[in-house]
């Protein structure tokens, strides 16, 4: 089980849920050595692969949309796994249906939205499916309420998520 520091925890709760979550997360990257593989991917349990899910994908839609997640690799391990089912059961009922329905386009687009592409091809995805925009302008408006709701199941059920150790 990945272990974290509960001051660890601690001073990253006072700054904020996205820290508290990062804590975490962190914890997962390191343990997998920075990228999830066929190699390593079970070295983390159900749980943490739902936190990690989230993180890249709030990091990867929050820089640059779905189109971004998708070509930065990213749309297999949220749309492929049980992510939007995890975080409805965590009570994060916005994103996971923002999820499903970004899954929905990503179905039936699988092979435009992760083929190669230049830049000038990348960007103009940007238009090609402008269906996640909507979905992006949802999760932005959502994002803090919804964090904050899965930071307090973390808490409410850490065991789950990772072994907490006193200095």
């Amino acid at each position: 089980m990945v272990q974290i520091q509960n001051k660890e925890l601690e001073k990253a709760a006072q700054q904020g849920m996205d820290e508290f979550l990062k804590v975490f997360t962190d914890a997962y990257l390191n343990e997998v050595g920075g990228d999830i593989t066929t190699e390593n991917i079970d070295k983390l349990n159900g749980y943490q692969h739902t936190l990690l899910a989230l993180r890249f994908f709030m990091d990867e839609v929050n820089q640059g949309g779905f189109v971004q997640l998708i070509q930065n690799g990213y749309g297999g391990y949220v749309f492929d796994n049980p992510t939007a089912k995890s975080l409805k059961l965590m009570g994060a009922t916005g994103l996971s249906k923002i999820i499903y329905k970004a899954k929905e386009i990503y179905d039936a687009n699988r092979a435009e939205l992760e083929r190669e592409t230049t830049e000038e091809e990348f960007n103009a995805m940007y238009v090609d499916f402008e269906a996640f925009d909507e979905l992006e302008e949802k999760m932005f408006y959502i994002e803090e309420e919804e964090i904050q709701i899965i930071a307090q199941y973390v808490d409410e059920n850490i065991e789950d998520f990772a072994e907490v150790i006193e200095d």
